[in-house]
């Protein structure tokens, strides 16, 4: 019997692998089908990835519907191993890559930029890269991917990763037509996407996903009102680095960035409620501090290096023109919190500072909004609640009326404009 089940299996994924039936995921993977479905037809699909241990070497595998090229490369600080791939559609669990296998201890997975994915893999101990190699598999013609990570000493590995090492691309910025459209523009940030998914629930369920579900419910809100230009800095579940995110609404001439983010405190399930965020060097408290460092490694998680500094003023203009638009991030702050109040759940303390990178622009008031807990089983259902997303983004969409309302322009030196550099953006 086990035998005839085995075979039937096999039979059932060659049709697949051939085009003959189309692939059905199991329930459980519904979601990843949802959020996969503007994925390329083109795009190889990955239906499993596996690891095994023999001595010193760790095998990373994955089994895909065609061939497609991959190199991987090393990083110090933290230590991790980058593969790079043509776009896959990935349809993998969601406890794929959260279990430590010989010298890894985890990985992740997703689009990192159109046309590209990418796996980024955390290292337990000093690795190199060793053999990949593609094969079929004879019984039902999936394709084997294969990648060796090889235990290696501190010193073999920081030679490894110092030349392998990728030079960011350096990216010219773009010249935009001035908008005929007087309406003020809103960048509403999705966090998160593609390889980097943010906190992630006992469900499995990742902020990534949660974020950029509520992040377009709110744009859908604005744009219906009719009184704003409205974008995104994603519009699907991909990569985007710190400071291309500033980048993006600094170039836009975007009046006001909206940052949508949701935390996670698994030792302490009864914390929750939404916390808005402005930005400063100097945090208000060390969970605070501790939060922005920690989404301050988005990058680094994503297998790309930040390119963003601590942010130095460059002339006494552009200082005040800073000072001036954190005075409307914190005046936006309070009419979040004005507005929310009557229809969530706030921390104890719901407004506070943080040196946030996506919070540096000196020229786009910015707020970072943390909706609530993953790690906290009432929140998490709030979370994935339409009827709660439809309060929360009208209490939003009535704070960004009273902010636009309270004022008729900000003030925004021209000259501090232009001579701010834009970042360069990694490949």
């Amino acid at each position: 019997m086990q035998r005839r089940l085995r075979l039937l299996r096999s039979a059932l994924v060659a049709l697949v692998f051939a085009g003959a039936i189309p692939f059905v995921c199991p329930s459980a993977q519904a979601q990843d089908n949802e959020k996969l479905r503007g994925a390329s037809s083109q795009a190889a699909v990955a239906i499993a990835a596996d690891l095994s241990t023999s001595n010193a070497t760790t095998k990373l595998t994955l089994t895909l519907s065609k061939a497609i090229d991959a190199k991987a490369f090393v990083m110090e600080r933290p230590d991790r191993a980058v593969i790079d791939l043509a776009e896959v559609n990935f349809q993998l669990g969601p406890e794929t890559g959260r279990k430590r296998e010989g010298v890894v201890s985890s990985f992740r997975y997703g689009l990192f930029a159109p046309g590209r994915s990418r796996i980024v893999v955390d290292l337990a101990q000093p690795a190199t890269v060793g053999r990949i190699e593609t094969v079929t598999r004879a019984r039902d013609g999936a394709v084997l991917l294969s990648i060796d990570f090889q235990r290696s000493d501190r010193e073999g590995f920081r030679r490894a990763a110092v030349s392998s090492d990728p030079a960011p691309a350096q990216r010219k910025a773009a010249i935009l037509p001035e908008p005929t459209d007087a309406r003020p523009l809103i960048m509403v940030d999705a966090g998160h996407g593609g390889t980097d998914p943010g906190a992630i629930a006992a469900t499995g369920v990742f902020e990534k996903d949660i974020v950029f579900g509520f992040a377009q419910a709110l744009v859908a809100r604005l744009e219906s009102s009719g009184r704003y230009r409205v974008r995104m800095t994603r519009d699907r579940d991909v990569f985007v680095p710190l400071s291309e995110r500033v980048r993006l609404a600094r170039e836009a001439k975007a009046d006001l960035f909206v940052s949508i983010h949701a935390d996670s405190i698994s030792s302490a399930p009864q914390v929750r409620g939404a916390t808005i965020y402005t930005g400063s060097e100097k945090a208000t408290d060390a969970e605070s501090a501790k939060l922005a460092e920690r989404e301050n490694r988005a990058d680094a998680a994503a297998g790309t290096e930040s390119n963003e500094g601590p942010g130095h003023v460059a002339d006494i203009l552009q200082e005040l023109t800073l000072r001036e638009t954190r005075t409307f991030s914190s005046g936006f702050a309070k009419g979040l919190m004005t507005h929310l109040g009557p229809v969530m759940e706030m921390s104890t303390k719901p407004h506070r500072e943080a040196g946030f990178q996506v919070l540096r622009s000196p020229d786009v008031p910015s707020v970072l909004v943390e909706l609530g807990y993953l790690s906290s089983k009432r929140d998490l259902d709030l979370l994935q609640s339409e009827a709660w997303r439809a309060e929360v983004t009208g209490g939003m969409a009535k704070a960004i009326d009273a902010f636009f309302g309270s004022r008729t322009s900000l003030t925004r030196p021209q000259p501090a404009r232009r001579s701010a550099a834009i970042a360069p953006v990694s490949p």
